[in-house]
């Protein structure tokens, strides 16, 4: 009789001992003290830039979170995955990260990354937030672990076109992508809003990411006096195709999305860079809550433009549905992020029940003098 009471009363300490440390949100004892996240996008490759701004927003987020705590209690870790904008390479970043058994992944940029990234995470039962993944069919295949902190590009093409229609009516336009998921995807519904708008263009075309000779179009397009050419894709066959079209005394305008909200653009360009436009959320550096946060990266010698703030807010965003959970499983974080509103530093956002961002919508910016800021 004395053996069963001290069992019971060992239960009993070992219950009121398990359930006071989880109470403290320190987790169940013997579990390890740190979290470990990751961020996944083009480390290397033609869009490094853009690699490197998920990868400064993610560093920044998550030393901050750590210092203000962790989250539930925990420290967090960041793991990298360079992807380098290739699918392949995505879906072995996604399958690596599966093996570290990550909750979460902030990423991928490319759109033909995330996708099919994004069935190897559901698989391994890991949420997924992309700051910059444009692509519709990124959200409309019914995945309930994706979501997105970006806009999508059936509205940011809707939005450029209605800005040509609007603010240059009877100017000449042309269409050209990159046969990429993004490129043409955003191609396909700028033209689609700019024909709905009774503009037909005058020609629509793929060109060849990677060539340095676009010389063949840039006369396509001089023959057709094109005044206005919208190019789905990304800053480098951008940048080229200005210059080389500078080159052949041509003055027609390139306009695109947000893969040129890069001061990389400028780098290709130089002032032949000079009035192109392109479609991008309004700037998260401008926000007054912002003056701090930007500082400290501008102390840091790096501007936090495009989508490193993105980034940033992307795993705030996580961080807080996991607070309002009180887990980290995939499932009922997600229903956290589709059942509030979260400050982030791209301003208040949530997420609808595709997992789409419900927040600011795409505006016009123009590159001026090796800048790029909000057109008129």
């Amino acid at each position: 009789m004395k053996q069963f009471k001290l069992v019971a009363l060992a239960a009993i300490v070992t219950v009121v001992v398990l359930f006071a440390w989880q109470f403290l949100g320190l987790g169940k004892p013997g579990e390890p003290k740190t979290l470990t996240i990751a961020v996944a996008g083009p480390l290397t490759g033609s869009e490094a830039a853009f690699g490197e701004q998920f990868k400064r927003g993610a560093e920044k987020a998550v030393a901050d979170l750590n210092a203000k705590g962790g989250v539930m209690g925990k420290q967090l870790t960041l793991v990298m995955g360079d992807d380098a904008c290739d699918p392949k390479q995505a879906r072995s970043v996604a399958e690596d990260l599966a093996s570290k058994k990550v909750p979460f992944v902030a990423g991928h940029f490319c759109s033909g990354s995330s996708i099919p990234a994004s069935e190897v995470y559901l698989e391994n039962n890991i949420l997924q937030i992309s700051p910059g993944s444009t692509n519709p069919t990124f959200t409309e295949r019914g995945l309930a672990n994706v979501f997105r902190t970006c806009g999508r590009d059936d509205n940011q093409g809707k939005i450029a076109a209605q800005y040509v229609a609007e603010k240059m009516p009877g100017k000449v336009v042309a269409i050209i992508h990159d046969k990429s998921a993004y490129g043409k995807g955003l191609a396909d519904e700028f033209k689609k809003a700019l024909n709905a708008a009774g503009t037909q263009e005058a020609f629509y075309e793929a060109i060849t990411a990677g060539e340095k000779d676009y010389s063949a179009l840039v006369t396509k397009a001089k023959a057709a006096n094109v005044d206005i050419l919208y190019l789905g894709g990304y800053k480098t066959e951008g940048g080229l195709i200005v210059r080389q079209m500078r080159d052949q005394q041509m003055q027609t305008m390139l306009m695109g999305g947000d893969a040129l909200v890069t001061e990389e653009y400028w780098a290709i360009t130089g002032e032949a860079g000079e009035g192109t436009m392109m479609t991008f959320s309004p700037d998260p550096r401008l926000l007054p809550q912002n003056t701090a946060l930007v500082q400290s990266f501008r102390d840091a010698k790096y501007e936090p433009e495009a989508y490193t703030l993105y980034t940033y807010a992307t795993i705030q965003a996580w961080a807080s549905a996991v607070e309002k959970a009180k887990s980290t499983d995939w499932k009922q974080v997600a229903a956290a992020l589709k059942g509030n509103a979260f400050e982030t530093a791209i301003g208040t956002i949530g997420f609808d029940a595709k997992g789409d961002v419900v927040g600011p919508t795409y505006v016009m910016y123009v590159w001026k003098g090796g800048k790029y800021g909000y057109a008129e």
